[in-house]
């Protein structure tokens, strides 16, 4: 005997706005509670894809070299998702890391962050979140004013370094397995790309 499918309660979507008419107040109000990543572009909601373990050894790692060298340095503030980042009004994002410089403490607020000074995505293996981290962040994050950009690419073992320059991302470098990446806003901050894609996730500057 094959069981019954369970009744979904869709009635709970009357409960909710429509698609295209989320305002950035019933955004916030809905994902304070949510366990998944969910993100905003102009009154329309995308649910984000949970994280593989893979992932998440690399967001640890990253979050590990750059927390431990700006907070020895006093450098700032340097957080990981899940953390609602306003890009502007109407736009809300939940990149892996955000780092916020000591003059721009002003973007940290306890429930959502009003922006950064750099952001670290790591790619995942879908095309469309390959597309969304690639294409449409880098244009979103640009155009939000964010100084720098760091993609990480497992599928490559790489990382890609973007700074802007009048409201578009220019290459740093694309630093692969025996490279050290650098970042150009945080200066002498660097990353052995291999670090990032070896089982351990301790971070090693070696």
């Amino acid at each position: 005997m094959v069981p019954e499918s369970p009744e979904l309660t869709w009635d709970i979507a009357y409960l909710f706005p429509h698609q295209g008419q989320w305002s950035d107040s019933k955004y916030l109000e809905l994902t304070d509670d949510l366990t998944h990543l969910v993100e905003l572009t102009d009154g329309r909601l995308e649910i984000l894809e949970m994280p593989t373990t893979t992932h998440q050894q690399i967001v640890l790692c990253l979050i590990r070299f750059l927390s431990d060298f700006v907070r020895e340095r006093h450098l700032g503030t340097a957080l990981m998702a899940p953390l609602r980042v306003q890009l502007r009004p109407g736009m809300f994002r939940e990149p892996d890391i955000v780092f916020a410089t000591s003059a721009n403490q002003g973007f940290v607020r306890d429930d959502y962050w009003l922006g950064a000074d750099l952001v670290m995505e790591v790619v995942s293996s879908g095309p469309k979140s390959r597309r969304r981290d690639l294409e449409e962040k880098r244009r979103d994050y640009a155009a939000a004013g964010i100084d720098e950009y760091w993609i990480i690419d497992p599928m490559h073992q790489s990382i890609l370094v973007l700074t802007l320059v009048e409201h578009e991302y220019h290459q740093v470098g694309e630093f692969r397995s025996n490279d050290i990446a650098c970042s150009k806003l945080i200066e002498g901050f660097r990353v052995p790309v291999h670090a990032l894609f070896q089982t351990d996730p301790t971070p090693r500057y070696d």
